[in-house]
């Protein structure tokens, strides 16, 4: 589950990104063209470290996935704070993703990077050591904060660090590491929940991310800061908003889509998202040029990514909860089943690289929603009687078109948007990402309430048929909203 990079571009350009998260800063002040590094012998070095770091943040949202009904049994967690830590973790990440791009240019990318880095770190040894939901959810959102810090300046160290010729090749390997981090975050929390125990899916993030913390100031150049102002108002609007919009539909799962506690919220999170867009709209340096939402290919990117991760992370939430509440499997034996979903996904991502050219956008777009739409479709009709084969073998098809349709997303979005501006509409669509995965779940989550609370399959059954519906849906819906034509492909590098 990760984008490649999007900033390598000589000319107009579509760029293949594959699922998940290595996600793109943006600075107000437009896309640049990147200054010719000098040769840095410990840049290939460094390159890995950076590498690592970002593994970790990929890591954390498919490893608590698994680990999620022995977190909710040794702490009592309900289902609506149960999904809130899976949710704390990405709406924080993806709220503050761009305040810690403009961050990494006005603090410099190496002092950005370190204090994400020993935020995160100290986040994941307090999640483990919890023992209430509150000390968790707490932990989960500042690794979330500490993400927000870490990716870009990441990012933007690996894309500053290489001379033209190699920048591609570095920013290759670093998208490569997505799809191998949400494979390894399936599995790692399978074999350490059922092993160790969940708490030690966090304590793993602390030596990794100490002995990163001791390396980076020997192998990691520092660059000069940039002037930049931070936009902590919008910042705050779109984070807060995107919680008001969790909040709500958790509370409907409890007290009705009726009810005030959800209308309420709901109600709150367009007057925020507003204000955002005010805030923003009249800023000296906003965080996001909210103009580039009139543009047609980069709302349909966004919508494609909101759509593709929604139905992925929920997914894995569901399916987590479902084969080890109702089937009785072991966290390891769960995390074994959900590893072909992370190879299709991948796959569909390479297959959907290769057809843009020909088939164009839209036709990707609708086939690969249409395809996850059929994946679903098993799930969609659980009984009691019901095996774990219908289940995962549907979400692998599934996965095949998510991988694509992800690759659409940014490809879409970057296909007629200026040199200059590919950065801003790659972190538009980035956003749209965390956001996608944090709603995804939360919608699931109420529509499975009484599954999840009461052991039973009904529950589960209603919640993947919203999720096959909403596939179906969009893929009728990528016929007005996704441009037409091919699109014109300039030989960066897949995310395999």
């Amino acid at each position: 589950m990760s984008h490649p990079p999007t900033h390598d571009a000589p000319k107009r350009h579509a760029q293949h990104h594959a699922p998940g998260h290595g996600h793109d800063h943006f600075h107000g002040h437009g896309h640049q063209d990147y200054p010719q590094a000098a040769a840095d012998p410990r840049r290939w070095a460094a390159l890995a470290l950076l590498c690592l770091a970002q593994f970790m943040l990929i890591l954390d949202v498919t490893v608590v996935n698994v680990a999620l009904p022995d977190i909710a049994a040794d702490l009592g967690l309900g289902r609506s704070t149960l999904t809130w830590v899976v949710t704390s973790y990405t709406l924080c990440f993806g709220g503050l993703m761009l305040l810690g791009g403009r961050l990494a240019d006005a603090l410099g990318a190496r002092t950005t990077l370190i204090a994400g880095l020993a935020l995160f770190t100290a986040a994941s040894l307090t999640a483990g050591l919890a023992g209430s939901a509150a000390v968790l959810l707490g932990a989960r959102a500042a690794q979330g904060v500490g993400a927000a810090l870490l990716s870009p300046s990441a990012l933007s160290l690996v894309t500053t660090g290489f001379p033209d010729e190699e920048r591609t090749k570095a920013l290759g390997v670093w998208a490569g590491i997505g799809g191998a981090g949400s494979a390894a975050g399936v599995l790692l929390g399978g074999a350490l929940t059922s092993g160790p125990g969940w708490h030690w899916i966090f304590y793993v993030n602390v030596p990794v991310g100490a002995a990163v913390l001791a390396l980076v100031p020997v192998l990691v150049r520092a660059r000069a800061p940039r002037p930049a102002r931070l936009d902590l108002p919008g910042a705050l609007l779109v984070t807060t908003g995107t919680a008001a919009i969790v909040y709500g539909l958790l509370k409907a799962g409890d007290a009705g889509w009726g009810s005030g506690r959800t209308l309420l919220p709901l109600a709150l999170a367009v007057l925020l998202y507003a204000a955002f867009a005010v805030v923003e709209r009249r800023g000296r340096s906003p965080l996001m040029d909210v103009t580039m939402l009139t543009r047609r290919p980069v709302v349909a990117g966004a919508f494609l990514m909101l759509v593709a991760t929604g139905l992925l992370v929920s997914s894995f939430f569901l399916g987590s909860v479902y084969l080890q509440q109702i089937r009785g499997l072991s966290a390891l034996r769960t995390g074994l089943l959900f590893l072909p979903v992370a190879v299709t996904t991948a796959l569909g991502a390479h297959l959907a690289g290769r057809l843009l050219a020909v088939a164009g956008a839209r036709t990707v777009a609708a086939g690969g929603m249409a395809v996850a739409a059929l994946g679903l479709a098993p799930p969609a009709r659980l009984t009691g009687g019901t095996g774990w084969f219908p289940l995962t073998a549907g979400f692998a098809l599934a996965g095949l078109g998510i991988g694509a349709v992800f690759v659409t997303a940014i490809t879409t979005a970057l296909s007629l948007v200026e040199p200059e501006k590919s950065g801003l509409a790659s972190g538009v669509v980035n956003t749209f990402h965390e956001v996608g995965g944090s709603i995804g779940v939360a919608v699931v989550s109420t529509v499975a309430a009484t599954g999840i609370a009461r052991g039973t399959v009904p529950g589960f059954a209603h919640a993947f048929t919203v999720t096959a519906a909403a596939a179906a849906a969009s893929a009728a819906l990528c016929v007005l909203v996704v441009p037409r034509g091919r699109l014109e492909m300039s030989g960066v590098p897949h995310a395999h």
